[in-house]
């Protein structure tokens, strides 16, 4: 997360200076070299020697929220597909492949065509062309080597090959022995820029089975989802992210084909690679693989802005768990110049053993498991929400935490927080701004952020500016504007008694 972010330990320290954090820019702006290719595609290289390794951090300018309408939860089922290989890679005959997976579409089309039918399906027909479409998945699968995408990357000394499709973006990222760079360069631009749709189907599966596990099965997933859908109106961040059932249900390869072909364009990727390598023999190495992908058009911005809400909203979820109470208020995006301002109070609010919820919620009043505050959920792209929740301790009730947080949110309304507090924030967020960029991983991750974010990675060195700015008229000025009933959106888990199962009243089963 951005404000995770870090630097190297020798700077870790009380009032990290700025003219040290200058001095550490300008060593870093020798170090780093930013290409952006005749097609679009943003390539950063960051030179760190200290060891034969380099990690890299390729961002997609697209998420969950940028899922068709229809087709929600997309954005994840292509980051699995990424990993399926391309036309060169986990295929023995592509040419012949091509062929057998255009015909599974042709079969899946005519299979869901009779299965969407509202009146006049025909079971028969039904079955027949399920058989159909099972066949030609068949036929198909003949032509797929499993899984050698990451194999290969693997065989060669990749580790903590993974992915991540949040609302704003899509993310993917491993760390390797620098002596294998090209052969990194090779295998991220095939994804990139010939991905195959092979296993489509068999993949959807898994990412029902992942909603399931995270939503349908989780009284807390299932409250979540519900509380987005109620806090949100028009934008997207109000749809699921990992979709909706009956639209991951339906999804095709045709149609993730398509998100591709929109989304994956190169003037829509940043990829940051950081480690021992050098920029002048390095990107030469990423321009012979990354530039023949072809140029797109950059996806038009999204136009859909919430609406203000004029109501307070909430959901109730009866289920025989633990109680849980959640409330997000209405916020700006990470443009806004008060971002730091809600950064400040999260961490006034939560930031370990000293912070306010903690404190009081669970410490002193002994009535909560845990309380927490935190900016910008379900995502920063696009104004979000500014979410307090607590987990009451038995004997106590979703009620209580609700007349806690209120208390506790009026105290940020109506006094000043004290220096101690606002010094602490600003110690611990300039710090951490700065320790993480310390590993390559790390370092990648922000590096691609903040230039897709903000079209200039130095920018994340202009906001540890932005946090010693924040007063404490600041915050009560933001609490005051922010945390008021009509902007409140609330959801509580209160613990039903499991209903018996009904007793069999006898005759056939």
């Amino acid at each position: 997360m951005r404000r995770g972010l870090a630097w190297m330990a020798t700077v870790l320290v009380v009032g990290v200076s700025y003219a040290a954090i200058a001095q550490d820019l300008a060593s870093f702006e020798k170090r780093t070299t930013v290409k952006v290719l005749p097609n679009g595609l943003t390539l950063i290289v960051c030179e760190r020697p200290e060891a034969p390794v380099f990690s890299f951090y390729t961002e997609v300018d697209a998420g969950s929220a940028d899922d068709p309408q229809g087709a929600s939860g997309l954005a994840h089922m292509f980051e699995h597909m990424a990993f399926k290989g391309s036309t060169e890679v986990g295929t023995t005959n592509y040419p012949a492949e091509k062929i057998a997976l255009a015909k599974v579409e042709v079969a899946y089309a005519a299979y869901d065509a009779e299965f969407r039918k509202r009146v006049g399906k025909d079971p028969a027909k039904l079955a027949s062309l399920k058989k159909d479409f099972g066949d030609a998945q068949a036929a198909a699968q003949k032509y797929v080597i499993p899984n050698q995408f990451s194999e290969i990357a693997e065989e060669n000394g990749a580790v903590d090959i993974n992915a991540s499709t949040s609302e704003d973006s899509t993310q993917y990222f491993w760390s390797m022995p620098s002596n294998r760079l090209q052969l990194w360069a090779y295998l991220e631009s095939q994804r990139i820029g010939h991905p195959v749709e092979r296993e489509f189907y068999k993949e959807r599966d898994v990412v029902q089975e992942e909603r399931r596990m995270r939503i349908d099965s989780s009284p807390v997933g299932r409250m979540l989802e519900q509380f987005l859908a109620t806090a949100y109106v028009a934008h997207p961040y109000g749809r699921s992210g990992v979709g909706w059932e009956s639209e991951i249900s339906q999804v095709t390869a045709t149609e993730a084909e398509a998100f591709h072909k929109k989304y994956y364009v190169p003037s829509n990727i940043v990829i940051a690679v950081v480690g021992d390598v050098k920029a002048s023999t390095a990107m030469p190495i990423l321009e012979k693989y990354f530039a023949p992908i072809p140029a797109g058009p950059k996806p038009e911005p999204m136009t859909t802005i919430e609406p203000p809400q004029m109501a307070e909203k909430s959901v109730v979820i009866h289920d025989p768990s633990q109680p849980f109470y959640i409330e997000g208020y209405h916020k700006p995006d990470y443009r806004d110049p008060d971002d730091a301002v809600y950064d400040a109070i999260a961490d006034i609010f939560s930031n370990g053993r000293t912070a306010r919820l903690y404190r009081s919620l669970v410490r002193d009043q002994r009535i909560a498991q845990t309380a927490a505050g935190f900016s910008g959920y379900p995502g920063e792209k696009y104004p979000g929400l500014f979410a307090v929740y607590a987990v009451p301790l038995p004997g106590h009730t979703d009620d209580e935490m609700r007349a806690a947080i209120e208390k506790e949110l009026d105290k940020l309304k109506n006094e000043d927080v004290s220096d101690a507090e606002l010094e602490r924030y600003k110690t611990r967020a300039k710090a951490d701004m700065l320790r993480g960029l310390g590993d390559n991983d790390g370092l990648a991750h922000t590096l691609a952020e903040y230039q897709t974010r903000f079209g200039d990675w130095r920018q994340m060195f202009l906001d540890l500016d932005k946090i010693d700015k924040v007063t404490k008229a600041d915050i009560r000025r933001v609490a005051n504007k922010t945390f008021v009933e009509s902007n409140r959106t609330s959801a509580r888990i209160e613990t039903a008694t499991a209903t018996p199962a009904p007793q069999n009243a006898g005759g056939a089963k």
